[in-house]
């Protein structure tokens, strides 16, 4: 997961994926980056945000994001169309497996959930066909988790609220029961 510092909204995202994942006791491993410099913790508005959903992220501390860990992720999923852009621009491989958080889950819930025997990768690029590279070109209402460490029309608990609630859809079409 990624977002701008991984102060805020890819910490936030990743605890809420990671909280699903073992709530379904799957193997599956949550990292997150930003795009700036590695080693602040999480915001304490995010860190209280967390609290009041049972997740602690006072351990938290930043990391950037880089060509290896893009090359490693079987998903690469950003708060922004900024950040898959972004990713893209690093990493051209990731394009078939990188999307913005909503972006996904209105695709995913668009098709049938992934089948046991497919791997994420390929129902990733089933999601991606027909996609076109410039429609990460700006900003948008429907693909964008607005940061509300830098706006202020969003506070951090109606944030923490919207990526739970994605986070929690996308693993159900992800990873069906």
């Amino acid at each position: 997961m990624l977002c701008s510092a991984n102060q805020c909204r890819s910490p936030l995202t990743g605890a809420f994926l990671r909280q699903e994942v073992e709530r379904r006791g799957l193997a599956v491993e949550v990292l997150t980056a930003g795009f700036r410099e590695s080693g602040h913790p999480a915001t304490p508005a995010t860190v209280e945000a967390a609290a009041e959903f049972g997740l602690d992220l006072r351990a938290h501390r930043s990391r950037k994001v880089d060509r290896d860990l893009l090359l490693g992720a079987d998903a690469v999923l950003g708060a922004e169309r900024l950040h898959v852009r972004e990713a893209v621009v690093l990493e051209r491989s990731v394009w078939p497996r990188a999307f913005t958080l909503r972006d996904v889950v209105r695709r995913a819930e668009a098709v049938a959930p992934r089948a046991p025997d497919e791997s994420l990768r390929t129902w990733l690029a089933l999601l991606s066909a027909g996609r076109d590279r410039m429609t990460l070109m700006g900003a948008s209402p429907e693909d964008d988790v607005l940061d509300p460490t830098t706006d202020r029309t969003v506070d951090h608990r109606t944030t923490a609220e919207l990526l739970e609630g994605l986070t929690r859809r996308f693993v159900s079409r992800a990873w069906p029961a």
